[in-house]
């Protein structure tokens, strides 16, 4: 996505050069508008209304900050509560398999934490480390195998994949029925179509639209830009806001003047990978943020030596927006938690347990 923003002209690179991721009780079929999975949490305000703090009488916005984490807990807490039913009921559990090839720090860390959650609810897993070498078809046999053993519901190929190995070719092999993490083709075609209905919905744009119902965010007829297209977030993203009838402009790499459509938008979905790279005075006043970037940026203050940001300049945004989420502890948390219920729905599909 680097290529996006060298069409933003000296000031876009400038401000670049200076910076240097349906609810748990849904069912099958999805609706065209859904409702969150329980209460909604404090309702934000309809419109942009700052507020006067200091003696100077400068304004900063009493912004929602959009926390994940309670979500994530309650749809966490759903779950074990469902598997520990159908295992009284049928004596069955679901079963997630993950597939990781290769030695890529941030891919094992992924891994660990979708582990760690999947332990904490109930659902058995198994997993297989491929060396960066492997060939294709041994990774094609790994996922086959996954494919026919019934006490397997949810396969995952951790992304990115060594440059030599076919992605699509991978994505494409995994059962649609198994397909948790929602990048099949017939379930990503069957989402974009009116009238159709995928068999699982990615994790990160479920995670966006119930971040957004959670908090009583308005959708419907609201102006929203997602900037990026990748099958992981921004792409599926758009359909599933337009799902919910919102108007969606999504920004690629050969978008003209892109800070000035962000600038239009009611709802701001980023995910590009570039820290901070929308600054403030891209965002319409009392507009809404979920930022989906995860990006490390070095901090020798940090114990680790570096901290975590998003796309979005936090520090910046939140004196202007309405409501924000927080890069770590917003959409991250809920993905996990859509990924332990996408694969409950395929374990309840396959045994018919309702």
């Amino acid at each position: 996505m680097v290529g996006f923003w060298h069409r933003l002209g000296t000031k876009g690179k400038a401000l670049y050069s200076a910076t240097l991721s349906p609810p748990f009780s849904s069912p099958l079929n999805l609706p065209h508008i859904w409702v969150p999975t329980q209460t909604p949490h404090r309702p934000l305000s309809s419109g942009f209304h700052p507020v006067k703090t200091g003696a100077t009488g400068q304004t900063q916005s009493a912004a929602e900050i959009m926390s994940g984490k309670p979500i994530a807990k309650d749809i966490k807490l759903r779950v074990a509560a469902e598997i520990s039913r159908m295992k009284a009921a049928i004596g069955r559990l679901p079963g997630l398999a993950m597939v990781l090839v290769g030695y890529r720090e941030d891919s094992h860390a992924y891994v660990h934490i979708k582990l760690k959650a999947c332990n904490e609810v109930g659902i058995e897993t198994s997993i297989v480390q491929l060396p960066q070498d492997c060939t294709q078809d041994r990774l094609i046999d790994v996922v086959s195998s996954f494919n026919s053993n019934p006490s397997v519901h949810g396969i995952i190929v951790q992304l990115p994949l060594p440059q030599h190995l076919d992605e699509e070719t991978i994505i494409n092999f995994v059962s649609p029925e198994k397909d948790v993490d929602g990048f099949h083709p017939l379930n990503m075609g069957n989402l974009a179509l009116r009238g159709r209905e995928p068999l699982f919905i990615p994790c990160a744009p479920k995670a966006c639209i119930e971040l957004l119902l959670r908090y009583r965010v308005e959708i419907i007829g609201k102006n929203a830009v997602v900037i990026g297209r990748s099958k992981i977030a921004g792409l599926s993203t758009s359909l599933l806001l337009q799902r919910h009838h919102a108007t969606v402009s999504t920004l690629h790499s050969f978008t003209n003047n892109p800070e000035q459509i962000i600038r239009r938008a009611d709802i701001v979905v980023s995910d590009v990978g570039i820290p901070n790279i929308v600054r403030c005075d891209w965002l319409m006043p009392g507009a809404v943020v979920v930022d989906m970037g995860t990006n490390s940026v070095k901090d020798p203050n940090s114990p680790r030596g570096f901290r975590t940001t998003g796309d979005v300049c936090y520090e910046e945004a939140i004196k202007v927006v309405s409501a924000i989420t927080p890069v770590p502890g917003g959409v991250g948390p809920v993905v996990i938690s859509m990924l332990l219920s996408n694969t409950l729905d395929s374990a309840k599909r396959a045994y018919g347990f309702t």
